[in-house]
């Protein structure tokens, strides 16, 4: 049996030691699923389009830090979409995108239409 205590240790330059230590670091990150890093996504824009006098989808659900973009679909009809606080201008055509930071409930309506029933709303998880 061997004597550990005595046994001689291989030795390493110091270019191997941080090779080795990169290494090992890269291998134990490269084993962690992207969603085990507290739940992080990378962000993402959405698409709601306006037309037929109303918001396609209605109600919308997005993670935390993505964007919505309101595509103007119907051309010739001036629509707006409006939050409280915030606001685009009435068009006829182009687009608006919002960034949302905050988890929530926004409603929003076209401030033209709304006795029309065009209201949305987007659910930020």
């Amino acid at each position: 049996m061997a004597d550990l205590r005595s046994a001689r240790r291989p030795r390493i330059s110091p270019a191997g030691a941080a090779a080795l230590g990169a290494l090992a670091a890269a291998s134990m990150f490269a084993a962690i699923p992207s969603g085990a890093l507290g739940g992080a996504h990378p962000a993402s824009t959405r698409t709601v389009t306006l037309s037929s006098v109303r918001f396609h989808p209605g109600t919308l659900n997005i993670g935390r830090g993505d964007s919505v973009r309101w595509l103007w679909r119907e051309r010739g009809t001036g629509h707006n979409v409006t939050f409280a606080g915030f606001h685009s201008r009435t068009q006829t055509s182009g687009s608006y995108t919002v960034r949302f930071t905050r988890s929530g409930t926004f409603s929003y309506r076209c401030t033209i239409h709304v006795r029309e029933g065009m209201r949305g709303k987007i659910v930020v998880h």
